[in-house]
């Protein structure tokens, strides 16, 4: 049995071991009008002046986050090769949302929830964790995290913060971009329809589809784009890859795309998951992005 002496800084190891873990997350719209006390940065850092920082957005068909694989993971892997990386846990619809059809009644958590979080990702990095260093800040996604990127490429000129009342005193465009195997149209017939749903709730109207299908929206300043996808891809048809692809080289954007032949769906930076073959995506984006920061 311990005793007494033993217990007390016993005690006291766990109790600062535990305030340590409640520090790796940072609940960023605290201080804010908006209520999302669930949204959440959590912080990889470098010891020493990263080459960049990412935010990465996990996916998970904007209804729950792969936050391991896609998300955790991730960070890691750029941490490790001096990228500071950053892991959001972004609004999502939830399954009750999908499977009771509950945001005919209730609002729930649908556009531009998704788009605002992101945002206020990137001016918090930008404003709180480098304020007065010139760090290229980019963001990187998969599945659903990956059309979650891109939307920050292609609508930096709209504020969702402003409506908010958050007042932004940085630049809310991306340095880089990088969607990975990503939900990328609502308006073809290879759309991914729980993505969908998940993201504008039972407001699927063309209008509103059109206007978030992002190879229709690319700005004559995107930031550089790096793209990976699967041919046999077997849940976000490879199309939307494509179409992204095609949509970017009309608009002059710089950017490269990778389509693998194996690999599927869901691997993120999981050498366990996915093939030999589409695991190459991490050194080719360190290639590139080592590349446009010369």
């Amino acid at each position: 049995m311990l005793c007494c002496k033993k217990i007390i800084p016993l005690v006291f190891f766990l109790c600062l071991s535990f305030a340590a873990l409640a520090q790796e997350t940072v609940k960023i719209w605290d201080g804010t009008p908006v209520r999302a006390s669930k949204v959440t940065l959590m912080p990889f850092l470098t010891e020493t002046k990263p080459q960049a920082a990412v935010v990465v957005c996990p996916g998970g068909s904007y209804c729950w986050l792969d936050y391991e694989t896609e998300g955790v993971m991730v960070a890691e892997w750029l941490q490790k090769n001096g990228i500071a990386a950053f892991v959001l846990k972004y609004r999502t619809a939830g399954w009750l949302a999908w499977a009771t059809h509950c945001r005919a009644l209730f609002r729930g958590n649908q556009h531009p929830d998704m788009i605002s979080d992101a945002q206020r990702a990137i001016q918090y990095v930008r404003e709180v964790y480098f304020p007065d260093e010139n760090v290229p800040l980019g963001v990187m996604g998969f599945s659903a995290g990956g059309h979650l990127a891109m939307s920050t490429a292609c609508f930096y000129n709209t504020n969702f913060l402003k409506d908010q009342g958050v007042e932004v005193n940085c630049d809310l465009r991306p340095d880089f971009v990088a969607p990975i195997y990503p939900v990328v149209t609502f308006s073809d017939d290879c759309m991914h329809q729980r993505s969908c749903r998940a993201l504008l709730g039972e407001r699927k109207r063309k209008q509103l589809r059109d206007s978030l299908s992002l190879e229709r929206r690319i700005p004559q300043n995107c930031p550089p784009v790096f793209l990976a996808n699967c041919a046999d891809d077997p849940v976000v048809e490879c199309r939307n890859s494509v179409m992204l692809d095609s949509a970017l080289t009309v608009n002059n954007i710089p950017h490269r795309y990778i389509q693998y032949k194996t690999g599927g769906h869901g691997f993120g930076a999981n050498l366990q998951k996915g093939t030999a073959e589409s695991r190459k995506w991490m050194d080719e984006f360190l290639i590139w992005i080592t590349d446009i920061l010369k």
